[in-house]
């Protein structure tokens, strides 16, 4: 079954069950400032739990466009993604436990069609309900695991917000995919399970000091990673394997002139190309752009993260453009903002691709003199002044001089990194003044200490409405809380292009 079917296939079915399918939020959500991204489909489903609105329906259905950084690093092996499209039924005072447990069971084993017998499952510790539940549809009582905390209870999605324990749905690949061990079971990491379908009985609502209140109505709340079912319909063990990437894995190797399948460290470097490519193209649809914080941060991370293993094919030109023109052409029906965006994504990418080029090879040839000079020295770690002045100095990031190192069997020293941070933030503070070159009418050359800099844009923007920080008078070049008319004066924006 293609993945486009499943995505069908899963919101029809819940359509059936009286669920109202709802179009996918976007990555960057809507008045949540304890989410950098949307990493889950409750995040749009929050303020229903919460009561601070009403739902279109008491069920709802959904495949929203999630995006986690926690996974960046592990991007690479078979399953470890930044962005992907989650699956989820929802109930919002509605149903409970019973009716997700025994609907996940029927579209599993009748709408799929999986075998019963490749499916385990997990619950929290103490959830004798939700083992009853299992049992009524006939689930041996061997194959469901009580795991505790760590693994079976969910949430919150950011610094606070409703939780619950849960109930895992696991596809089992095989005694001789995993460890071997004739106690293998979920909870063990050796890869033999992978979990497909997390259902969240969602019963509390957790503040940010971590106290947990029960809500008023408790709901439901699962998530199904469509990469990783259709992995499961599609008898292959890796996401990248699916129909979702290959046509992205193909596009990488015929730019490149790699064959997929030969080498490991070659497929893990075009793996992570084809995925940091759809997040890339998924971000700017969704109007993130590269800076150096925040969202805009960790777009430009995935760029040239994607450049340094395009890189180590043996790119030595733009080319992530082109992978992204397939995600547009693969995703497009599906995410039309995609294809709305298209000349966006293709010049953003290509702007930074281009400007990270230029000091790419400058940064290598640094990393690997750093490490030859710590080998010599008989250290275990690059210094944290080094990795310091390669990103100061050539802009060379953090992460890939992490990479590098560790690929060479060396740490990085990254508490001697952040103390070289913390000293360039003072001496930014302490250096922080406006002046006036004379044409406002003050003293040419005096000079004015603000409380904060003012945010350069200009790489991301040519025009922009900003707010005025702060007023100086033009004579005595003092702070002013006010400026009367005719009054010559300066001001200090918290932006500027």
């Amino acid at each position: 079954m293609k993945s486009d079917e499943v995505r069908k296939a899963f919101l029809t079915f819940f359509e059936e069950k009286g669920h109202l399918v709802i179009p996918s939020s976007s990555l960057v959500p809507y008045g949540d400032p304890t989410l950098l991204f949307t990493t889950a489909g409750m995040v749009q489903i929050k303020p229903y739990f919460l009561g601070l609105a009403i739902p279109p329906s008491p069920r709802l259905a959904s495949c929203q466009k999630c995006f986690r950084t926690t996974d960046i690093n592990s991007v690479g092996d078979a399953k470890h993604l930044t962005f992907f499209e989650m699956l989820g039924n929802f109930s919002v005072g509605d149903y409970f436990k019973k009716e997700a447990i025994l609907w996940a069971w029927e579209f599993v084993t009748e709408r799929l069609k999986i075998d019963p017998d490749r499916l385990w499952v997990t619950i929290y510790l103490d959830d004798d309900e939700a083992f009853r539940y299992w049992r009524e549809v006939g689930f041996p009582p061997e194959k469901i695991v009580r795991l505790g905390e760590e693994d079976n209870f969910w949430g919150p999605a950011g610094d606070s917000g409703p939780c619950g324990p849960c109930s895992e749905i696991h596809y089992d690949f095989g005694v001789s995919s995993g460890c071997g061990q004739p106690d293998c079971k979920p909870g063990c990491d050796c890869g033999r399970f992978c979990e497909v379908w997390n259902l969240v009985f969602t019963e509390y609502d957790q503040s940010r000091d971590g106290k947990r209140t029960r809500l008023p109505r408790p709901n439901i709340d699962t998530g199904m990673g469509l990469e990783r079912i259709s992995a499961v319909m599609q008898k292959v063990s890796s996401v990248y394997d699916t129909d979702l990437f290959v046509p992205l894995r193909e596009k990488v190797c015929q730019i490149t002139s790699r064959d997929y399948g030969r080498d490991e460290t070659s497929d893990r470097a075009i793996r992570i190309v084809c995925e940091h490519s759809r997040g890339v193209a998924f971000l700017i649809a969704d109007g993130v752009l590269p800076s150096n914080e925040g969202r805009g941060y960790v777009l430009r991370r995935l760029l040239r993260r994607a450049c340094f293993f395009g890189r180590k094919l043996g790119m030595d030109r733009p080319f992530l453009a082109e992978v992204a023109e397939v995600v547009i052409d693969r995703m497009g029906d599906i995410y039309p903002e995609l294809v709305s965006s298209r000349r966006l994504i293709r010049e953003v990418v290509r702007v930074e691709e281009e400007k990270f080029d230029s000091t790419l090879d400058a940064g290598i040839n640094l990393v690997e003199e750093a490490i030859e000079q710590a080998v010599k020295q008989g250290s275990g770690r690059i210094a944290g002044e080094d990795v310091f002045k390669f990103w100061d100095t050539y802009g060379f990031p953090v992460e890939l001089t992490t990479e590098i190192a560790r690929s060479r069997g060396l740490e990085v020293d990254i508490e001697g990194f952040e103390a070289e941070m913390a000293k360039q933030r003072e001496r930014a503070r302490a250096s922080q003044r406006f002046v006036f070159a004379g044409d406002a009418g003050g003293e040419k050359g005096r000079a004015t200490i603000v409380p904060e800099p003012t945010r350069f844009v200009g790489y991301e923007q040519l025009t922009i409405t900003a707010p005025v920080r702060y007023i100086l008078d033009a004579k005595s070049g003092v702070l002013v809380p006010e400026a009367r008319q005719g009054t010559k004066v300066g001001v200090v924006l918290d932006e500027t292009p």
